[in-house]
């Protein structure tokens, strides 16, 4: 019986990779008013729904607002739904501005109106999927989730696997990569969750990749491999900085 390969090659220098991106972050990173301590879970939960598919100059000043307007969940779940979808304007997508709304409703009614911080508990709240349990529960209340969205799994399948882009949808193997790359102290791994979608929205983008300022251009495996095109040209990306 075959010997299936590793999730990560023997190659990889995986405390050397945290520490390039993790020290490219700390100079880098953008400083958004939901990476403050001082953000509630309710506000990166608005992020985190807003931010899907948006990119960040256009969340900014929708996100102060709509936390001016309604600061809690209680808040946003007795609005008027028309005025709901009046905020969101044109962030796009206007059902998400609904599903925010739901699970603000839930919040309410299951957890006293606060936003749980258990994973499952994230994942039942009406339109919240895998990537957005994780993201709050790591951001806002600081459990070593495994956060992968677009960004994370370009910089993984080209610094990792030598791949230009990942496939159009997550697969188990891709999660189980991520999660083996995830650094072992809870502090340091949260970091990094940050940091790697960091580094895939402004470095190691989809189209035109900045590999001349990327951290890890030593050691990546697609620079490595000579740059090589996908193997098929997705249809569309994420916008930039989302």
């Amino acid at each position: 019986m075959p010997v299936p390969a590793p999730l990560v090659p023997p190659t990889v220098d995986v405390p050397r990779l945290h520490d390039a991106v993790l020290g490219w972050f700390a100079v880098h990173a953008r400083d958004l008013p939901w990476r403050s301590p001082d953000c509630s879970p309710w506000g990166v939960l608005v992020s985190e729904i807003m931010l899907q598919q948006t990119p960040v100059v256009r969340v900014l000043p929708r996100w102060r607002e709509w936390l001016e307007r309604w600061p809690t969940p209680a808040d946003l779940a007795a609005a008027p739904t028309a005025d709901v979808l009046t905020a969101w304007d044109r962030l796009g997508y206007p059902r998400r501005a609904l599903r925010l709304q739901e699970a603000a409703r839930a919040v309410v009614q299951r957890h006293d109106g606060r936003v749980p911080a258990d994973p499952a508990a994230l994942r039942a709240l009406p339109g919240i999927g895998e990537y957005t349990a994780a993201a709050v529960a790591s951001f806002a209340f600081g459990l070593p989730e495994t956060v992968v969205d677009t960004n994370v799994r370009r910089v993984i399948a080209r610094a990792v696997a030598g791949e230009a882009l990942p496939g159009r949808s997550l697969t188990r193997a891709e999660m189980r990569r991520a999660q083996a790359l995830m650094p072992a102290d809870p502090a340091r791994a949260n970091a990094w969750n940050a940091a790697v979608m960091e580094l895939g929205a402004l470095v190691c983008t989809a189209r035109s990749p900045a590999c001349d300022r990327c951290p890890l251009a030593e050691m990546c495996a697609w620079v490595a491999a000579g740059s090589p095109p996908p193997a098929e040209v997705p249809r569309g990306q994420a916008w930039a900085g989302t």
